[in-house]
């Protein structure tokens, strides 16, 4: 089964987002992040730039297949022919397709208000089709 684990109140989403990916590359994780194009765009940009000492190597579902197998980041708007599914990073404000190939699905949410609410709408529908659900308040790590 599926575990579906939101961390919310964050403050800075895609930052947060970036270092959460730089910890699960650390610990030899493989990541799929899906969302729109505009969100992986943007994510793209930040994981070349929220650290200036830090790297994390990541690539297009789309790329060459002998990097994308190589990637622990893989940034895709389809979760069709994966190289692996472990982890899952939802930027958007749906579930997507084919998410329950994943062992775990993590969704962040911003201290925003409508994203709160679309998160929450997620959340029931998880917990409707019976996923573990797990929640982690990053606000707390920051007070």
């Amino acid at each position: 089964m599926t575990d579906i684990v939101f961390h919310f109140n964050a403050t800075e989403r895609l930052t947060y987002v970036c270092r959460l990916l730089r910890k699960a590359v650390m610990t030899s994780a493989q990541v799929v992040v899906t969302g729109s194009r505009e969100q992986l765009c943007e994510l793209d940009s930040a994981l070349w730039t929220f650290s200036p000492i830090d790297f994390v190597p990541h690539c297009d579902s789309d790329a060459d297949s002998n990097l994308v197998k190589k990637s622990p980041v893989i940034l895709a708007t389809s979760l069709q022919e994966l190289p692996f599914s472990s982890i899952l990073l939802n930027l958007s404000s749906s579930i997507p397709d084919g998410f329950k190939q994943f062992g775990r699905v993590i969704e962040v949410v911003s201290l925003d208000e409508a994203e709160k609410k679309q998160a929450r709408a997620r959340w029931k529908r998880y917990s409707d089709m019976g996923m573990n659900m797990m929640s982690h308040d990053v606000g707390v790590l920051c007070a």
